[in-house]
């Protein structure tokens, strides 16, 4: 099969594609011939350095979006030609940059007749990462006000479909220029980062979803506008943060918690259901055919982009 690989770490260019032996697979996994991969901060970030995906040569990617080849020993939820989604199991689980990908079964779900591939494989890893902060940890309820950072990103307005599906009131952040992508997406307030200091707009939030905060500085802006008792979720797990800081914040009573997405069947189906019903849906800023995964990322480093970019793969597969 083909995949892109990469030999060592380094810019776009160390991605290749190489052709490798199609994997087989092993007990309660499915084969499934990729149609549709996301590519996500955490493939580049991988890329271009040794992080969470360890090892060389290395096949990036954890967004899958496909049809079911074979199944090995022990499953029962997927039979072969079914159409399915998912999340590689983060962060050792990669490899879907590639024509052909195993992984556990119960890592995915039937994908929904009515989303396409490349809907469908936008989702996974960015909807799980928000719906695993906003519902699974911070449980955020109807009329609770949920802040969230770099609300047009990949993460950001999955996001915030999600807290809107909770009946919460929203705030986003994002350059004017976005601001009418944030309204249609169901933003309460949108916020002009460049231009307006969140912390002296914005007081008495619930929750705050925080994918921008590197340091105790950062944190603390965020920390600003929480009401006592309210959540702030980092998604940004190897943001370094210190005894001290996290004794301030319980000062604050304040809640931290530092997320790092999982893999779950749960979380993908009530993602499959959100879809469905039309609740929510990922946009795509741009799709690029395997081949051309380096210019994927090169798009993605940027750090101007909107929604998600997607890899496309033709040919693969029996259905």
């Amino acid at each position: 099969m083909r995949a892109i690989r990469q030999d060592t770490h380094g810019s776009p260019e160390v991605l290749k594609e190489v052709e490798v032996p199609r994997p087989e697979p092993g007990l309660s996994e499915i084969l499934v011939a990729v149609r549709a991969a996301g590519v996500n901060p955490t493939d580049w970030w991988n890329r271009a350095q040794p992080m969470t995906a360890n090892g060389l040569p290395l096949i990036l990617g954890w967004d899958v979006s496909g049809v079911v080849e074979a199944v090995g020993i022990g499953v029962t939820l997927f039979k072969p030609g079914d159409e399915v989604f998912g999340m590689l199991p983060y962060p050792h689980g990669v490899g879907a940059h590639a024509e052909y990908v195993t992984a556990p079964a119960r890592a995915f779900v039937h994908k929904p007749a009515g989303i396409d591939h490349v809907q469908a494989g936008a989702l996974p890893l960015a909807a799980l990462t928000a719906y695993q902060a906003l519902v699974d940890t911070a449980d955020v309820q109807p009329g609770q006000r949920v802040f969230i950072h770099a609300a047009a990103g990949g993460v950001g307005h999955l996001a915030v479909q999600i807290a809107k599906s909770r009946g919460a009131y929203v705030i986003g952040t994002a350059s004017a220029a976005k601001h009418d992508f944030l309204r249609s997406l169901g933003v309460d307030e949108a916020i002009d980062y460049h231009t307006v200091d969140f912390t002296e707009a914005v007081k008495d939030i619930d929750v705050v979803l925080d994918s921008v905060s590197l340091d105790t500085a950062a944190r603390a802006r965020s920390l600003a506008v929480l009401r006592p008792g309210g959540t702030l979720v980092s998604i940004l797990p190897i943001a370094p943060i210190g005894p001290d800081e996290l004794a301030d914040i319980a000062e604050r009573r304040v809640r931290y918690e530092s997320l790092l997405v999982e893999a779950d069947r749960a979380g993908m189906q009530a993602i499959a259901d959100l879809a469905e019903t039309g609740a929510l849906r990922a946009h795509i800023e741009a799709t690029f055919p395997l081949a051309e995964a380096a210019k994927a990322h090169t798009l993605g480093e940027t750090g101007r982009t909107t929604g998600k970019i997607v890899l496309t793969v033709e040919g693969t597969g029996k259905a």
